[in-house]
């Protein structure tokens, strides 16, 4: 469908996430049996007017990675995984967001460790709303699927049986409560 349609379906404006209310996580196979959950702490998401419709962008801090073991974490850090030294931030910058049938289908570039790539993020809108303290609200459901390999996160280990630890997909979810900025 078209970018107008999306227009309506994301009201004009400048919409900033309330970062207390939304969540932007990740999640792959571990040891081929169950799925390991992570998520970043610090981030910055925006939807605004741009020239042919809504533009959203965003970016996560890597030290902000938030997993359950202190070790893990570390690890996460290194080079085998984000290097957080040398590349601090992940990025993400839309080209287009139109409406599909029922679902929000944002395209754009997904940047990890210097490695920009284009994805399809889907998903869903919800609101407006005049939510708390009078401000108006909307929410983006937003889920896509990357190889990790192809942005340089290609740490893994032999399972004893066959197989590896960690599978080559990698799921990307955001859920945002965006508030209106005056």
């Amino acid at each position: 469908m078209t970018t107008a349609q999306a227009e309506s379906t994301i009201p004009t404006g400048s919409w900033r996430a309330d970062s207390l209310h939304s969540h932007v996580g990740f999640a792959v196979k571990h040891n081929q049996v169950a799925t390991f959950r992570g998520s970043f702490g610090d981030y910055e998401v925006l939807v605004s007017d741009a020239d042919g419709g809504p533009k959203l962008s965003g970016l996560a801090r890597v030290e902000s990675v938030q997993v359950d073991d202190e070790n893990l974490h570390g690890h996460l850090l290194s080079p085998e995984f984000f290097d957080a030294e040398r590349h601090p931030e992940v990025r993400f910058e839309s080209s287009s967001i139109a409406r599909e049938d029922d679902q929000l289908v944002v395209q754009g570039e997904l940047t990890i460790k210097g490695t920009t790539k284009p994805v399809v993020a889907r998903g869903e809108v919800s609101g407006p709303v005049v939510g708390a303290g009078d401000s108006e609200r909307i929410g983006l459901d937003l889920e896509t699927r990357i190889d990790r390999n192809e942005y340089g996160v290609d740490f893994n280990a032999p399972l004893p049986d066959g197989g590896r630890v960690l599978e080559d997909e990698v799921t990307i979810s955001v859920h945002l409560e965006l508030q209106a900025e005056d």
